[in-house]
């Protein structure tokens, strides 16, 4: 599904996205190894991403740009703090996915209204659907 690259890219992404609030906690570096074994990459490099960034791979098609966005609200979420920060960072990356403005905003108020502020995936779909029809 993805290239070596861009598994790197979509890592590193959620690690410099971690580190936004000056304060890269356990629980959410945990959340990015965990990622990183779905994707088949070691805790070894994820390591390596923590200390050298690499260029961001811009995803194809917009089904993968969606989950990457999935992953960055369920990272914001696991430490169960959301700052006024993360949340400006989050939608600044949703735009820079090329997605649309009025879906980033629907999902960042519809996550509210679900234990731990997991949004489920079906959840997600049907917003950007709405959307995007």
């Amino acid at each position: 599904m993805y290239s070596k690259e861009e598994k790197l890219s979509l890592l590193s992404e959620m690690i410099q996205f971690a580190r936004a609030d000056k304060n890269f906690k356990e629980e959410e570096y945990n959340f990015i190894v965990a990622v990183a074994s779905q994707l088949g990459v070691s805790k070894e490099e994820v390591e390596d991403l923590k200390e050298n960034n690499v260029e961001q791979k811009s995803l194809q098609p917009e089904s993968q740009r969606i989950l990457q966005f999935h992953r960055l609200v369920l990272l914001m979420n696991v430490d169960q703090e959301t700052s006024p920060l993360e949340v400006r960072d989050i939608k600044d990356i949703g735009l820079r996915m090329g997605l649309r403005p009025e879906a980033i905003d629907t999902v960042l108020a519809e996550m509210h209204n679900y234990p731990n502020k997991v949004i489920p995936p079906n959840k997600l779909i049907e917003i950007f659907t709405r959307f995007y029809n």
